[in-house]
């Protein structure tokens, strides 16, 4: 074991991990796509770290934003005006398009649905609070009760007030249900959702807070007519619509945030990751003008000491700026079309593979043992299968990880059809091992 992995065990506890089990890889540099390890092993990021890296690694923009600002103004608190502050928030907001939209940040994407559910409470007078199965919202008390899913487990029991509805997840649903289009598949998650509502009385509801583009949990892409029925549920029931696009947002599914793609205006939209594309710490909540002029005459009961830091804003305005000087939403649409191509192949060749999922460059793969059987059974891995895949595709150099049955595919939105084309022939050699293994 090396000084640097012994003293980081001796001292670091590891997010999600039995401290036993961890065997963290030490890292000396990154660029671009890449990092390299302590022996001088080249590994490619492909889920872009925590999909937060969406401009690579060692940018001299955001690198150069963080140092100037230092030296200008590393920290003032939140409740003055300074200029990248100003700025951060006005390109935040006409990126997003929201009509007379106004910004209020936060440290992180928890942070962000901490206060989406803060802020609709509020806005609303209501108290409780709808999220989908199968979501990821973050690991704080509120945001953990938001996850639908194993990891928001040790939030419970929360707050009352929260519930969970099925979202689309075609792939998986009952054998009795048959879909023909993506109106019938919105039809039928709609009414999955509109039950949970009259359970729990819409009147009572403050919120629906979901993730536009389900991330992690299998990038779970939801038909066009299944967001704009969610939409129209919200508007006949005076229920607040919060997008979770701390994963989604910035460019990772083509366009600057990934509800853009399903014609609808959300009144909330919490972000984070691609804002600093992790060299340092910022996420926040959009609102539309509606939400926020009622703030102009009732207190905004938020706040945090490091909410809108200057460092992270600086970052933001300069990732801003390179998400346009490089061309990024172009490369996006080019390169995602490669990607798409190539993983839709994988379903005719590999039987491991039951089906792929992919909107610009996010996409899934699910790995079954039989049509519409996962690999692995849910929130159980006893035998360390998705781990061991994993592992096998870190030996080829390809680095990225998995959720339940499903392997993430997310590069930085930098790189290149060449780079792509490369390490996707690594991922193909191993769902050949894979199919070995089934």
């Amino acid at each position: 074991m090396s000084a640097i992995k012994d003293k980081d065990k001796k001292y670091n506890m590891h997010s999600w991990s039995a401290q036993n089990d961890v065997d963290p890889l030490v890292v000396t540099k990154a660029e671009g796509i890449y990092y390299w390890d302590e022996d001088g092993g080249k590994h490619a990021d492909m889920s872009s770290q925590l999909v937060n890296s969406n401009l690579g690694h060692g940018n001299k923009a955001l690198i150069n934003a963080l140092k100037e600002q230092a030296e200008k103004l590393p920290f003032i608190g939140p409740a003055y005006a300074v200029d990248v502050r100003a700025d951060a928030a006005e390109g935040v907001a006409k990126l997003s398009g929201l009509p007379d939209a106004k910004v209020f940040f936060t440290n992180a994407g928890a942070e962000a649905n901490e206060n989406v559910i803060k802020i609709a409470k509020q806005y609303t007078g209501r108290w409780k609070v709808l999220s989908m199965q199968r979501c990821y919202h973050g690991s704080t008390s509120g945001s953990g009760n938001l996850t639908g899913e194993p990891r928001g487990w040790a939030n419970q029991p929360g707050p009352s007030g929260h519930a969970h509805f099925e979202g689309p997840y075609p792939y998986y649903a009952p054998k009795e249900v048959v879909f023909n289009s993506d109106a019938d598949i919105a039809d039928y998650y709609l009414e999955q959702l509109k039950r949970v509502i009259n359970t729990e009385g819409a009147e009572n509801i403050a919120v629906i807070v979901m993730e536009s583009v389900v991330g992690s949990n299998g990038i779970l892409i939801p038909p066009k007519e299944y967001m704009q029925g969610v939409r129209k549920i919200c508007d006949e029931t005076g229920i607040v619509m919060a997008c979770d696009e701390v994963m989604a947002g910035f460019y990772r599914t083509g366009k600057p945030f990934a509800f853009q793609n399903f014609d609808i205006q959300p009144d909330l939209v919490s972000f984070a990751k691609g804002a600093t594309c992790g060299y340092t710490q910022l996420g926040g909540v959009i609102m539309t003008g509606k939400i926020a002029h009622h703030f102009d005459d009732h207190p905004l009961v938020c706040g945090m000491t490091y909410s809108a830091h200057p460092m992270g804003c600086a970052v933001a305005c300069a990732a801003l700026k390179e998400y346009k000087d490089q061309n990024i939403e172009e490369n996006v649409a080019k390169v995602g079309k490669v990607l798409a191509e190539i993983e839709d192949g994988y379903v005719e060749k590999h039987k491991c593979v039951g089906e792929v999922r992919h909107i610009g460059l996010f996409s899934g793969i699910e790995l079954i043992k039989a049509p519409h059987v996962p690999l692995v059974p849910y929130g159980k891995d006893p035998e360390g299968t998705m781990k061991k895949i994993c592992g096998m595709l870190e030996k080829e150099g390809f680095h990225t990880y998995s959720h339940e049955s499903v392997l993430i595919v997310a590069p930085p939105l930098i790189i290149t059809e060449e780079q792509l084309r490369e390490e996707m022939a690594k991922m193909d050699k191993v769902l050949d091992s894979v199919d070995k293994m089934i």
